[in-house]
């Protein structure tokens, strides 16, 4: 009977240390569930290629708010001085009005797990070749 005791305390201290692993990994965001996302959420307004409602979303990381070519930016986010970082894009999916007031999105993604995941399908998009 003591053994079984001690076999089911290793099991569980093996689960509890398995389900820690996968919540760390899960912070990272997971990009092919942020695949599915980006397409029911953003697709109406952007796509990853070309603008659209909203900008293309290539080149993304590193690239200064509002400097993407060919696309109307509004002057709120033209002037800001927000470069796209997985820290500000978490900034501007939670709000983006907050992050930078008289901007032109009116969508947010309130949930922290949505925007980890879409901020990994964008970061692993944006090192995309462009289109010729």
């Amino acid at each position: 009977m003591k053994q079984d005791h001690l076999f089911l305390g290793l099991g569980l201290a093996m689960l509890m240390g398995f389900s820690g692993a996968a919540a760390a990994a899960g912070d990272a965001g997971n990009a092919l569930r942020g695949q599915g996302l980006y397409q029911s959420m953003c697709m109406s307004c952007h796509s990853i290629d070309y603008n659209g409602v909203g900008p293309a979303h290539k080149g993304l990381f590193g690239r200064k708010a509002g400097s993407h070519a060919e696309y109307l930016y509004s002057p709120a986010v033209k002037s800001s001085n927000i470069v796209w970082t997985d820290k500000t894009l978490d900034k501007w999916l939670t709000n983006p009005e907050k992050l930078i007031p008289g901007q032109k999105m009116g969508f947010s993604v309130p949930e922290a797990k949505d925007r980890a995941d879409l901020i990994a399908y964008l970061k692993k998009e944006a090192g995309r070749a462009e289109k010729p």
